[in-house]
């Protein structure tokens, strides 16, 4: 499998997301459409930039009762999205109900991933804050294996977990990481980052990143300098 960055747009409209994509001229970035840029311009946005040619990962991590979570997956497959997500945590039944909705009438499906935990969770938030008294490690190497053990084709975690989830799902167990900064870059809300470089290292197989480039005056420089880290 080959490595990508995928740029996260996480903007709150459409022009401005347009006003950014509009930048890339020689490329086509795989692009993220997270939740704020999704409820603001509705399924639109993801025909749009689909049909200017862009892989789209819709990051929508749904999680909720299985049978609402698999009709879902049915209306987010059928907007031709190459990957999407869920909770984890939504437990194993709710994965299952997943996939069984993802297949498209052709017979192909977006890549499915499970989150984790969030990379602005830290094991003394998860503890305290939400009961889990096991080590963050714990939880997501477990949360990868019930993705695997049901046929979900990879998950989200950090950087600096995704050797880990590697060494206990196999090599070719996706796992596409957020978390991602430059070394001289401001590290944001999140608090379980690394480095393109660092990332590709660990075996990250997609690397999401966001701000890094969408904040800065030249993008462009900016996503050219990642793929030049990550991919090489």
């Amino acid at each position: 499998m080959g490595k990508d960055v995928i740029v996260a747009c996480d903007f709150p409209s459409a022009a401005e997301t347009f006003d950014f994509l509009d930048k890339f001229t020689d490329e086509k970035p795989f692009v993220k459409i997270g939740m704020e840029l999704f409820y603001a311009e509705g399924p639109s946005i993801v025909r749009e930039i689909k049909k200017r040619g862009h892989k789209i990962f819709l990051d929508l991590k749904l999680h909720d009762i299985p049978n609402t979570v698999k009709k879902s997956m049915a209306v987010l497959s059928k907007l031709d999205v190459d990957m999407t997500n869920l909770h984890a945590a939504g437990t194993v039944e709710m994965m299952k109900y997943a996939l069984e909705g993802l297949p498209r009438p052709d017979g192909t499906r977006p890549i499915l991933i499970a989150v984790t935990q969030l990379t602005s969770t830290s094991e003394e938030r998860m503890q305290n804050e939400l009961l889990i008294n096991a080590s963050i490690n714990d939880t997501i190497v477990k949360y990868a294996q019930n993705a695997k053990t049901v046929g979900l084709d990879g998950v989200v975690c950090s950087p600096l977990e995704a050797g880990m989830v590697k060494e206990n799902c196999g090599a070719d167990f996706i796992t596409v990481t957020p978390g991602v900064r430059f070394a001289d870059g401001d590290i944001g809300d999140q608090v379980r980052v690394t480095t393109p470089a660092k990332a590709k290292e660990i075996g990250s197989d997609y690397i999401v990143v966001g701000r890094p480039i969408t904040a800065l005056d030249d993008p462009v420089g900016a996503y050219r300098r990642c793929v030049e880290e990550f991919v090489g």
